[in-house]
């Protein structure tokens, strides 16, 4: 199969998972300014830029969790804001993941650490960005008061604080048990970006 043909089969894939993680395995938390959750979809966006690369599994976020946005009336009008923080989410870690630790070479404790410190590093900025983001856009985007605007950015900053801490640990695990296997049978090598 082309490289190229079995990256996209692979981006659609995670962004498939990035939707059902993020839209079936999800908690909704109702607030004055919006709703939050809990979710599992970060955690498929990680793993995209880990295996692909940052901007491919950016992309797969945002398809993913964009279009749970999308087909949600709840959370409908904050899909720009989705679409921007979970492509951000891959570029970081991708950029860790390959640019700086360069994973496809480590083994072992190394690469353990490699992709445990890439995967924080997306997360963290999730963790400062997305409350952020959420007061400006909320506010000033969607014209909602101030205070309604900082109890979400409040809500937003502990929901997305944990969902930070799940996605680290189950993408990490995940990468970590499957990079193996990969490499082994050429397929890692075909996924991810030279480094």
């Amino acid at each position: 199969m082309n490289n190229k043909i079995l990256k996209i089969v692979i981006v659609g894939l995670m962004a498939a998972l990035c939707y059902v993680a993020f839209t079936f395995m999800q908690i909704k938390i109702p607030t004055p300014g919006g709703a939050t959750s809990f979710h599992l979809g970060n955690t498929f966006c990680v793993l995209a830029a880990l295996l692909l690369g940052g901007l491919p599994g950016g992309v797969a976020g945002a398809i993913g969790m964009g279009i749970g946005d999308l087909l949600d009336p709840t959370y409908v009008v904050v899909a720009p804001k989705t679409i921007i923080l979970k492509l951000g989410i891959g570029i970081v870690t991708g950029l860790v993941a390959h640019k700086v630790f360069h994973i496809q070479q480590k083994e072992g404790k190394s690469l353990y650490k490699a992709v445990i410190l890439s995967t924080i590093a997306g997360m963290l900025f999730n963790v400062i960005g997305e409350p952020i983001f959420s007061y400006f856009y909320t506010s000033f985007i969607l014209g909602a008061p101030a205070k309604a605007a900082k109890a979400l950015a409040s809500w937003n900053a502990i929901t997305t604080g944990i969902n930070a801490i799940l996605a680290v640990i189950i993408s990490s695990t995940i990468y970590i048990a499957i990079a193996p296997r990969l490499r082994s049978n050429g397929i890692l090598r075909k996924l991810a970006p030279k480094e």
